[in-house]
Order: structure tokens, then sequence, then C-alpha cells
């Protein structure tokens, strides 16, 4: 897990650095960062998503998950948890958009292909290399997000660090049954709920993002059985 523990040292080293120079930035230059990331991040979301090439699985799995996290109010529980860790730090409330950071940048970190191809090719072949170059590219994108939306962004180490960490094992474990139509499938469901958040950081629409999150799960498992 040499590559994961990297990448979420990058993020987090990335994130302080951020944190140091957002009282530098004048408001103006915060805002244009603000919309240059959103647009980039609408950029990003684009490029996943086309890479699925099961619409209707694709379809099922927003729909189904939408209504798992709808149910369960995942958007509410983090909002909580962003509120809480927010008091850790004396935050006043509103001041930080603690819980869009955190999910924002713990999307974009984690259901990537880089995030998956390079967890399974540690896990299958004990080769970092892939991370090691997303360790890279995350560093540098975590000091505008950080930034630009706050201190939710240091907290993606975490998710990345489980998630990541997690497939590899299960790679290491289960060598012949994660597929390439798993990972596209995936990334393109991935990809949509990126869209939806460039969607909120450009203050165009708020969507629940978080409470779609089910839908990465529940395209694993359709792809699956239809392998």
């Amino acid at each position: 897990m040499i590559g994961t523990i990297v990448n979420s040292l990058a993020i987090v080293f990335g994130c302080i650095i951020g944190l140091i120079l957002k009282d530098h930035f004048p408001k103006r230059v915060s805002v244009i960062l603000f919309q240059g990331i959103g647009l980039t991040t609408l950029m990003i979301g684009i490029q996943m998503a086309i890479q699925g090439t099961e619409v209707l699985l694709i379809i099922l799995s927003m729909v189904i998950g939408g209504m798992i996290g709808e149910i369960i109010d995942i958007e509410k529980r983090l909002d909580h948890l962003g509120n809480r860790i927010k008091k850790l730090f004396n935050k006043q409330e509103g001041k930080e958009r603690f819980t869009e950071g955190f999910i924002a940048a713990s999307l974009l970190y984690c259901v990537g292909s880089m995030a998956v191809m390079g967890a399974i090719e540690e896990g299958i072949n004990g080769n970092p290399d892939i991370l090691l170059a997303k360790s890279a590219l995350d560093g540098i994108s975590s000091i505008i997000f950080s930034s630009s939306l706050g201190v939710g962004v240091l907290f993606s180490a975490i998710p990345v660090f489980l998630y990541q960490g997690t497939i590899t094992q299960i790679a290491h474990l289960a060598k012949n049954l994660i597929t390439n139509d798993m990972i596209n499938e995936m990334t393109a469901v991935g990809g949509i709920l990126i869209i939806g958040l460039a969607l909120g950081i450009l203050e165009i629409k708020k969507i629940k993002v978080a409470n779609l999150l089910p839908s990465l799960l529940i395209i694993l498992i359709f792809t699956a059985i239809r392998i």
C-alpha cells in the first residue's frame, strides 16, 4: 500500500500549503479560482462519464442508488459530521464549505480510473507507479482546492486511504474477479456525480450528490452480474 500512503500524504501536505496561502489571496482571485475549479471539475466529469457503455445499467444504478441514498439521507449525515469537525477548528457556521469540499475532493480523488487502476495494479502486481503519479497530481490540485473550498478538502485523505487501500487488498485477494468493464462503468457513474458537483461549485444548480453515492456500488453489482 505504498502508493496509497504516499497519495494520502500528498493530499494532506498540499492542503496545508493551500490553507496557508488562502488568506493571502485577494477575494477576486479566490472567486476566479473557484470558477476555474468548477469548470475543470465539469471537464473531468464529462471525460469520465463518456467511458461508460452500458447506459441502461447506469440509469438503473443512478435511480436505485439515489433512492437508497435519499432514504438514508447521506447528505444530511455528512452535513452533521462536517459541522462537528468544523467546531474543532473553531470555524464559524457557514464560513467554510466543509461538506462540499470534502465530498468534491473525495469523489475526484477516489472514483477516477487512476485511483482504481493504480490500486488494482499495486494489489495484483505490487507496482505503485500509477498511484505515485496520481499522488503528484492530487497534491497539486489539493493546494488549489483547499485554498478555495477550505479544510474539508484535507479530510478527503481519509476516504482516499480507505478506498484505495481496500481496493488494493481486494485486488490482491481476488485477482481474477475484477474486470475492465467494472472499472469503466463505475468511472462513468462517478463522472456523472462529479458533473453534479461541478454544477454546485459553479452555483448553477445545487444537487444532493452525496445521496447518489450508492450508485457506485450498484453499478459494480450490475456489471458483475451481467458479466
